[in-house]
Formats: structure tokens, sequence, C-alpha cells
């Protein structure tokens, strides 16, 4: 496991950043960038897991947009995991293992919570596009659906305080790219349901901030807005925030809108209001 020091830094800043530390088994190749501030001595601080996109097919922990969400973070005081994970492809479709990994970076991070000053019960997740889908799946499903990984660490809780979704897949059934699941809907529909985060939706459920762009044409826009309407008529916290004429796979600084401080207060409100 890499640790952070002068020589993980790529340059001078107010942050360190260790890279490619192991947070999977030994045996796997993904690895994670872990951004830390500094933080006084005897003060624990929230996490945010940072779920790249691509997908489900390409994409890294060090894509523009992620570095760019984790830039912002852990200057406003949050530590970030960035993380790589098993990528689909065609004739291996990765599901659930995909899903695994992004749980179990959840579970590491309250593993060497104590190690790296992280308060446990304040983690937040955040994804843009195949990232979203998968923010949202570790936000919204709980150990009785069944989607938890056994190991490593199956003491720990896989679960968040709050998700902000950047225009992700949340009904994979209307989507009906077959490369997650390696089969058709009409093949397997209840894979499509598993893998879809609107499935889950349930009164009460983990906070949840979406985003997404109206001029979007690889995720429709109806995606998101469908989303918030079903957490909506749960009585589910969330809120929809639409970005007039943004494509594709902004970060946090698009040039329609900037979106920092409405991500940074969201994460604010939900793991930082009673610190």
């Amino acid at each position: 496991m890499n640790t952070p020091d002068s020589s993980t830094s790529t340059e001078p800043r107010d942050f360190r950043v260790a890279r490619d530390v192991a947070y999977l088994s030994e045996d796997r190749a993904e690895k994670a960038d872990l951004y830390l501030p500094t933080i006084p001595e005897g003060k624990r601080v929230p996490a945010v897991l940072v779920i790249h996109g691509g997908g489900f097919r390409i994409g890294n922990k060090d894509n523009v947009r992620e570095i760019n969400i984790c830039e912002n973070l852990v200057r406003h005081g949050y530590i970030a995991l960035s993380i790589d994970y098993a990528l689909a492809a065609e004739g291996n479709p990765e599901w659930p293992r995909i899903l695994h990994d992004c749980k179990t970076a959840v579970r590491w991070l309250r593993v060497n919570a104590e190690r790296l000053q992280i308060d446990p019960d304040r983690i937040g997740v955040i994804g843009g596009s195949a990232g979203g889908t998968l923010a949202s799946l570790v936000a919204m499903t709980l150990p009785s659906d069944g989607l938890d990984p056994a190991g490593p660490w199956g003491e720990f809780s896989c679960a968040v305080s709050c998700c902000v979704d950047l225009y992700g897949v949340t009904d994979i059934g209307k989507w009906r790219d077959t490369v997650l699941f390696d089969k058709t809907f009409a093949e397997a529909p209840e894979l499509y349901r598993q893998g879809s985060p609107i499935t889950y939706v349930r009164p009460r459920g983990v906070p949840q901030l979406i985003m997404h762009g109206t001029a979007d044409d690889t995720v429709d826009v109806s995606q998101s807005e469908d989303f918030a309407q079903a957490l909506t008529d749960a009585e589910s916290p969330n809120e929809l925030i639409l970005v007039p004429g943004a494509l594709h796979s902004f970060h946090l600084e698009p040039q329609q809108l900037d979106l920092r401080p409405v991500v940074l207060g969201f994460f604010d409100r939900h793991l930082k209001s009673s610190s």
C-alpha cells in the first residue's frame, strides 16, 4: 500500500496525492489515487469516493473530470479516493464485480479511517456517466439486495451518507447497451433491473444530488428526470439540477455554470453539518 509523501505529489500544492494505492486484493491490477488535505492532529474529516465514467468499458481514475472533482474536494477539506475498477468488454461483462469494486473502496476507507484521520460515519460518493450509475448503486443498495461483496473486509459496511450522480444511466433497461451484462434486455430483464439505480428507490433513502445537461446526446436527460421524480414520489431526499446547453461528461466547472458551490454545498450539508 502506498503512503502519501513528497514523492507521490506531482507538483507543489496545498494537498498531497498518493498514486496507485492498492485498495483491492493483491492480485488485482486496479488501483486508486488518494487525495489528502492537511489535517490537524486529532481531527477526523469526511471522505468522498470518486468513480470515473466511460460506459463501463473505458476510463480511469486520472481522467480530467476525476482530477477536477478530486482537487476541488481536497481543497475544500475532504479526503478523496479516485478508483479504477474492473472494466466490462464484449464477452466479459464484469457484473457484479464492477459494483463490488466500488463498494470495496468504501470499506477500504473505513478500514484505514484511523490512519488517514477519516470519520467513518461521514463518507459520500460521486461519479459521472457510468460512474454516476455506480455511485447511485453504491448509495442505494442495501445488504439485503445481495450486491455487497463477501470480501475483503466483509465485517465493514459499504454504506455511504450521500451521493452526487452526474448524468448517470438510472434505468439501464431504457439505455439498452449490453456491455455490462453481455445479454440483451429481452434475454435477461432481471439483470437490467438489478443494475439500475431506479430499482432501489425507497422512502427516506440516501440524499441524492442529480445533475444533467439538457443537450446530452449520450445519456438522455429523461434518465435523470425520471429518477428524480421516482425519488420525490417515494419521499426520498433529492435535488435535480439541469445544466442548460451542457453536453455529456462535464466536470464541476462547465462553461455554462459553476457547479462547485452546489456540489460542495451538498457534501457540506450531509457530511460536515454536525461536525
